[in-house]
């Protein structure tokens, strides 16, 4: 057989190699979140208490995600990504096991460092191994199984919980991971250029190792806990913001300054790198955003339940899927940085089609708007990433990879920070300016008042009585309108930081597909 056959078997043996443990990582992620009333119960846990089981995976993800490319190149690519895969695997069995919920987190603080790095490493595996040509559709392989997690987690998540208990959601993992273990001893190779590296790093930034775990980890904490905190009301967020920055100030010194740092930023010297890491953290901000508010405005105003949010959600996540493959194959002869333009503009336009939604709209109306938004993400993230990465030399695609990753996650839980936040004060503002409205001198509540007090009177109820449940459901009303209007303002400014990015698309280099930069080893 001919070298160049046995590329392409390869080629799609290592596809198939890389994507197990990233499904797992990421159907992992989403599958978690439907079980948490019932690992509150089952653990005797409180609400505030229970989130810490999403955000000690968070928090720990955060910290490794952008020293992927240093670990790989100081362990072996290969070794490394089967450590954190058995880590991640054995993770899971202790998470399935946890008698209480101090020993939950550990185990999930655990799993998170492990997948932290699955996908930026499945990212750099791909990038190098398809030619630079292939690059589009590698990138849109990927995002094919990047979508799944999403899509299957939360119903896989929930009918898993309901018909055994929320420990088989750990479970699940254990026969993904033992085939990835498998698949990856088999089919992963060290290119040359990693084991000529290996020996050079014999220097450990130790300040860079924890500046990077302090900064990530009190930055996770104060996105997480803001809202619920009060934000710069309260000593405990000002204290961990205080960290945050002087542990980000200090890193950048340190890394800028050491020979082998934990994280390469001398990457962002390159304009383009930079434009593109920027264009992901604002489409993170308005992606992780806009799936937080969709389902708790379905379940919160319109009454839907939690698996009939996720029937809402599903289409648009099928949408993405259906897109990838074409748009990894018009990557091979269009310019990608107008694919990301329309990616953009239609990501916009979606928006502003749910920044129309009322209390009295149909299940297509919301699944309209998904769908649209499901076709304009596959146009942004598969292009955005090739043409990021594509003007990185194939040494450095580990660290490129990692803080890719960091940036769109860190612009997610920004995005919800404030989305949550801003859901929050809105709807108190709208219910102050709606309140006014609802007095003895205004004839249409006067009118629709004694409507619904007489049909409650009609039903049995006594005249004071029905007078104080008639003034409560006003009430009722008057809030959920205003939650309504507040949502809708925020679809708009989501909608607005789409649009907002696409000036930066100049900056982005377009790919020259001639150039040889990444060999295939």
């Amino acid at each position: 057989m001919s070298s160049d056959a046995v590329k392409t078997v390869n080629k799609w043996l290592i596809t198939i190699t890389v994507m197990l443990p990233t499904i797992m990582e990421i159907v992992d992620t989403s599958v978690a979140n439907v079980a948490l009333p019932h690992m509150q119960g089952s653990l005797n846990a409180g609400t505030d208490e229970i989130t810490w089981v999403l955000t000690s995976y968070l928090v720990s993800n955060a910290v490794v995600l952008p020293m992927t490319g240093w670990l790989s190149r100081m362990f072996g690519r290969k070794r490394f990504l089967m450590t954190c895969i058995v880590l991640f695997t054995l993770a899971s069995l202790l998470c399935g096991m946890a008698p209480n919920l101090a020993t939950l987190i550990l185990f999930r603080v655990i799993q998170g460092a492990a997948g932290g790095a699955l996908i930026p490493i499945s990212q750099a595996i791909l990038m190098e191994t398809f030619p630079p040509k292939q690059q589009g559709m590698a990138m849109a392989i990927f995002g094919v199984g990047a979508m799944f997690g999403p899509i299957v987690g939360p119903a896989l998540g929930g009918w898993i919980t309901d018909q055994l208990n929320w420990r088989w959601i750990f479970y699940i993992n254990l026969p993904i991971g033992i085939v990835a273990i498998v698949m990856c001893a088999l089919f992963i190779f060290d290119p040359e250029y990693l084991k000529r590296k290996a020996g050079d790093l014999i220097r450990i930034d130790y300040w860079g190792l924890f500046l990077l775990t302090t900064s990530m980890g009190a930055l996770q904490v104060v996105l997480d806990k803001g809202q619920q905190e009060d934000w710069l009301n309260s000593s405990f967020i000002i204290s961990f913001s205080i960290i945050t920055v002087i542990s980000l100030i200090a890193l950048i010194w340190v890394e800028l300054a050491h020979p082998h740092p934990i994280v390469n930023l001398r990457l962002f010297k390159n304009l383009s790198f930079s434009a593109g890491n920027l264009i992901m953290f604002v489409v993170g901000f308005c992606l992780y955003s806009s799936i937080m508010l969709i389902p708790m405005f379905l379940q919160t105003l319109m009454g839907y339940s939690a698996t009939d949010a996720g029937m809402v959600m599903a289409p648009g996540g099928v949408a993405t899927l259906v897109t990838m493959p074409f748009v990894g194959a018009m990557l091979a002869k269009r310019d990608g940085r107008k694919i990301v333009l329309a990616g953009l503009l239609i990501g916009s336009f979606s928006m502003f089609i749910m920044q129309g939604l009322s209390l009295e709209a149909s299940y297509w109306a919301f699944v309209w708007p998904r769908i649209v938004l499901g076709i304009g993400l596959a146009m942004i993230f598969v292009p955005l990433t090739t043409v990021t990465l594509s003007v990185i030399p194939r040494d450095e695609m580990g660290n490129a990879t990692g803080v890719f990753n960091l940036l769109r996650n860190i612009g997610g839980s920004v995005g919800i920070a404030i989305a949550a936040t801003l859901l929050s004060r809105m709807s108190q503002l709208y219910q102050t300016s709606l309140v006014p409205h609802i007095n003895q001198y205004n004839p249409l509540f006067q009118l629709r008042f004694n409507e619904l007090k007489n049909s409650l009177i009609a039903k049995g109820m006594q005249a004071t009585q029905a007078d104080q449940t008639a003034m409560g459901m006003f009430y009722g009303m008057v809030q959920k309108q205003a939650a309504t209007l507040a949502y809708n303002w925020i679809f708009f400014i989501i909608g607005l930081a789409f649009l907002g990015i696409i000036p930066l698309l100049l900056l982005l280099k377009r790919p020259r597909h001639q150039t040889d930069t990444i060999e295939i080893h």
